[in-house]
């Protein structure tokens, strides 16, 4: 089993395509790198660099086959955690509105991370570099409780949750880069075994940390 310290992870916010991608890289809970990009390569370049592990990405891994949304969606959705419900490729496609953008650039990431971060198809991680979806509501309510959580309070309840893990937030001047810093985090969680899955390899996994693990600070 890994510790924290032994693995660098990185956690990816994903924007459209005028207002990009942040990305946060930590090691054993230190932030490493704060970064933002409208082209997914550098993100993917910086990753290499800092010898990126695993990383977590804000963004369906997977379109939806049948328009009903994906099995992780309705899983989520089933335990009262608001999930949106990714659309079919051909119907973000063909819609005018610009709201699927995002949607795109965040395949665009995968895509690109693909060659050596390929993406995880398992609800185990077993080793080696990979990527996988998971977003920061979901992950707040894992952490915080669903109760709790609230989208009006979450610049300060999302960042209290890094502090109380032991991540300086300081660097972390926007709640995307907050957000980042989340998946960050997850994606070390994953690493340890601390993790949950939903939905299924068809679908594609979201991955959220277990919220029987316990305080933050003590998984090391």
């Amino acid at each position: 089993m890994k510790t924290s310290a032994s693995v660098v992870v990185a956690g990816i916010d994903v924007g459209g395509a005028r207002k990009g991608c942040h990305l946060v890289i930590l090691q054993d809970r230190e932030v490493v790198c704060v970064a933002k990009s409208t082209n997914p390569e550098d993100l993917y370049q910086e990753c290499l660099r800092q010898t990126v592990e695993v990383v977590g990405i804000d963004s369906p891994c997977r379109w939806s086959l049948d328009g009903t949304g994906r099995l992780a969606e309705k899983e989520l959705a089933s335990e009262r955690i608001f999930c949106f419900s990714t659309p079919t490729q051909d119907r973000a496609e063909a819609s005018t509105s610009g709201f699927y953008g995002w949607m795109f650039c965040g395949e665009t990431v995968f895509q690109t991370f693909a060659p050596t971060y390929p993406l995880l198809t398992e609800k185990r991680y077993s080793g080696g570099r990979g990527t996988f979806e998971t977003f920061p509501h979901a992950i707040t309510c894992s952490l915080l409780g669903k109760e709790v959580t609230s989208a009006k309070l979450k610049r300060v309840q999302r960042r209290k949750l890094l502090e109380d893990a032991g991540i300086d937030t300081g660097s972390l001047t926007s709640i995307d880069a907050v957000d980042a810093a989340l998946c960050a985090l997850t994606a070390e969680l994953l690493v340890l075994g601390r993790t949950r899955a939903y939905g299924d390899a068809h679908g594609g996994y979201i991955f959220v940390p277990d919220p029987n693990l316990g305080k933050l600070r003590s998984l090391v």
